[in-house]
C-alpha cells in the first residue's frame, strides 16, 4: 500500500497537480488499496485537523512581518547596518549577505523570503564588487537557510506542533547550529575572498553616515528582538509574538520611515494569504497521508527494523541513518510535506533511542532546509537565479560547495549534542 501510494504521488506530482491535491490523491489510493471505504469519512477530518491548531497562526503572522520589514524598508536600514559592522574588508559584501541572513532569520523563519530580499539587493552589488554571479547567488541561497534554524522558523512551529514539543525551547536549540551555520559560510567566503582576489570594498559613504545608520538601523533591529525576547522569556506565546512584530513593523512603516502605503500593504497582505494558504493545504494534505500510513501501523514497522539493525542503542548513528532518508526525500519533495509526512514517523524513534527531542527537531530542521538548495527542486535555487538574473544552470553547478559546508554543520549538530542544548538548559526551557 505504501509503495503504491508514493509511486501514485510522484506521477501526479510529475504531471503537475498541485502539490497538496496530489498528497490527497495518494491517500485515495491507499484507500481504495486497503478496501476500506468507511476510511473517506475520515479524510475530511484529517485534513482540516491538520489546519486546526492555534500554534500555526504564528506562521502567517511571522511571513507577514517579514514582509511589512521589506515594504517599510527596514530590511535596507538592516543591511547598512550589516555594511557598517562587517563591510570594509577583503570580500565584505559576502560577509553581509550573511550577517544580514543571521539578522532577518530573527523575523520571518523562511529561507525563500531571505533569499529573495537579500538577492534582488545584495547578488547585483556582489558582482559589481568582484564576486563571479554564480557564486553571489550561491552564497545568497546558501546563507537563506539560516533563516529556518535561528528563530522564528516556520519549520520549527510545524515540527513543535506535530510533537507537542515546546517551542520556546526549540527556538532556543536552534540559535547555537544557526550561528555556526553562519560562521561556516563566512570561513568559505574568506578563501574565496583570498584565492580569487576579491578587493576590499569601498564603504567611504557608509562610514561617513555610521551615527545616522546605527540610529535608523535601531529601529529595524528592535523587530527581531521583539520576537525572539518574546518567546524564549515565555512573556508572550510564538503566535502572540508574531502579532506583536506585525504591529510592530506596521505603526514603523507607517509613521516613521512611511514608506508603507495602502497599496503596499494591501499587497503585503495578498502575499501572505497565498503563501499562508498553500503553506496550510499542503499541511492538511499531508496530515492525511499520515494518518493513513499510521492506520497501517508504517512507522512500527520501521521502528521494528531500527531496533533489529541494532541502531537504538547507538544514538548518533540513527540520526545520520535518518538523515540519509530525510535529506534525499527533501530533495524530490516540497519541504513542508517532508516535514510533515516524516515527522510522525521518525520523532517517535528517536524519543525511544534516548535522542533529546530538542536536538532531534534541529536535525529534522536542517535536513529539510538544507533540501532547499539542493537540485533538482531547491526552491532558493529558482529565487536567486530569478532575483539576481543568473543562469540556473550556474546557481545548480555552484551550489554544491554550499550543500557541503550544511551537511558538515549538520554532522557537528548530531556529534555534539550540546550544540542544540546548551541555551536551553542556560535559559531552563
Amino acid at each position: 500500500m505504501g509503495f503504491l501510494m508514493l509511486a501514485s504521488f510522484l506521477v501526479l506530482m510529475v504531471l503537475g497537480l498541485p502539490l497538496y491535491l496530489s498528497l490527497l490523491s495518494a491517500s485515495l489510493v491507499g484507500i481504495l488499496a486497503l478496501g476500506d471505504l468507511s476510511l473517506l469519512r475520515v479524510m475530511s477530518q484529517q485534513f482540516f485537523g491538520g489546519m486546526d491548531s492555534f500554534t500555526l497562526m504564528a506562521i502567517p503572522f511571522f511571513i507577514l512581518a517579514g514582509i511589512l520589514m521589506n515594504r517599510s524598508g527596514l530590511t535596507d536600514r538592516l543591511l547598512d547596518f550589516c555594511r557598517l559592522l562587517v563591510g570594509s574588508v577583503h570580500g565584505g559584501l559576502g560577509y553581509v549577505n550573511v550577517v544580514g541572513s543571521i539578522i532577518l532569520s530573527g523575523v520571518n523563519g523562511s529561507a525563500a523570503a531571505d533569499a529573495s530580499a537579500l538577492g534582488s539587493i545584495l547578488i547585483p552589488a556582489m558582482v559589481k564588487d568582484g564576486f563571479s554571479p554564480s557564486y553571489s547567488a550561491g552564497l545568497t541561497a546558501g546563507s537563506a537557510l539560516i533563516g529556518p534554524i535561528i528563530p522564528p522558523s516556520i519549520f520549527m512551529i510545524i515540527y513543535a506542533t506535530m510533537t507537542n514539543t515546546s517551542i520556546g525551547g526549540l527556538f532556543a536549540a536552534g540559535i547555537l547550529p544557526g550561528l555556526v551555520l553562519g560562521g561556516a559560510f563566512m570561513v568559505m567566503n574568506y578563501f574565496y575572498s583570498l584565492i580569487h582576489h576579491v578587493p576590499v570594498t569601498d564603504l567611504e559613504d557608509v562610514r561617513k553616515r555610521k551615527k545616522e545608520i546605527l540610529a535608523k538601523s535601531a529601529v529595524a533591529l528592535l523587530a527581531p528582538l521583539i520576537i525572539l525576547g518574546g518567546i524564549i522569556t515565555g512573556i508572550v506565546t510564538p503566535t502572540e509574538s508574531g502579532a506583536l512584530a506585525v504591529a510592530y513593523c506596521l505603526v514603523t512603516g507607517v509613521f516613521y520611515t512611511r514608506q508603507l502605503t495602502w497599496r503596499a500593504l494591501g499587497e503585503s497582505l495578498y502575499e501572505t494569504v497565498r503563501l499562508t494558504s498553500s503553506i496550510f493545504l499542503i499541511m492538511g494534505a499531508a496530515t492525511v497521508v499520515g494518518w493513513l500510513l499510521k492506520w497501517e501501523q508504517i512507522p512500527q514497522r520501521f521502528a521494528a527494523f531500527i531496533l533489529e539493525a541494532g541502531l537504538m542503542d547507538r544514538p548518533w548513528l540513527l540520526l545520520i541513518v535518518l538523515s540519509a532518508v530525510i535529506f534525499p526525500v527533501g530533495m524530490f519533495m516540497e519541504e513542508i510535506s517532508t516535514l510533515t509526512l516524516l515527522t510522525p514517523i521518525f520523532a517517535p524513534i528517536a524519543l525511544k533511542a534516548g535522542i533529546d527531542p530538542l536536538q532531534f527537531g534541529v536535525v529534522m530542521t536542517l535536513n529539510v532546509t538544507i533540501a532547499l538548495i539542493t537540485p533538482p527542486m531547491g526552491a532558493c535555487n529558482y529565487i536567486v537565479a530569478a532575483v539576481g538574473k543568473v543562469k540556473l544552470t550556474d546557481v545548480f553547478v555552484q551550489i554544491w560547495p554550499f550543500i557541503g559546508v550544511a551537511l558538515v554543520v549538520l554532522l557537528a549538530v548530531i556529534t555534539f549534542p550540546f550544540l542544540t542544548t546548551l541555551i536551553p538548559w542556560i535559559l531552563n526551557l
